[in-house]
């Protein structure tokens, strides 16, 4: 099953209270939206490189902590969700220590 099959209401975070007092529940990908916009105003022109693998790194290994709970750490079931090779399931568990 391809992601954009997916109705991304079903992506949403906790909902949170606005200004006015109201539950808004926001798609998954408007709050990253909102997160990296709070990054890059706040690097005080750093020097970054790498922003890419950091950003992947920063949401691989909530993913991953996640989908392994939901799957009651069957790693081939893990795999299966994501679409990856279990295999490379296993490298990444390992890089986040999370064997």
């Amino acid at each position: 099953m391809f992601l954009n099959n997916i109705n991304s209401n079903f992506l949403v975070l906790v909902p949170t209270i606005n200004i006015k007092n109201k539950i808004v529940k926001k798609p998954l990908r408007n709050v990253i939206s909102i997160a990296l916009k709070n990054f890059f105003s706040n690097l005080n022109n750093s020097d970054l490189k790498n922003v890419y693998n950091y950003f992947l790194n920063e949401v691989e290994q909530p993913l991953l902590d996640v989908i392994m709970q939901h799957t009651r750490g069957n790693q081939t079931k893990a795999a299966s969700l994501m679409g990856i090779n279990r295999g490379t399931l296993r490298k990444k568990l390992k890089k986040y220590g999370m064997n």
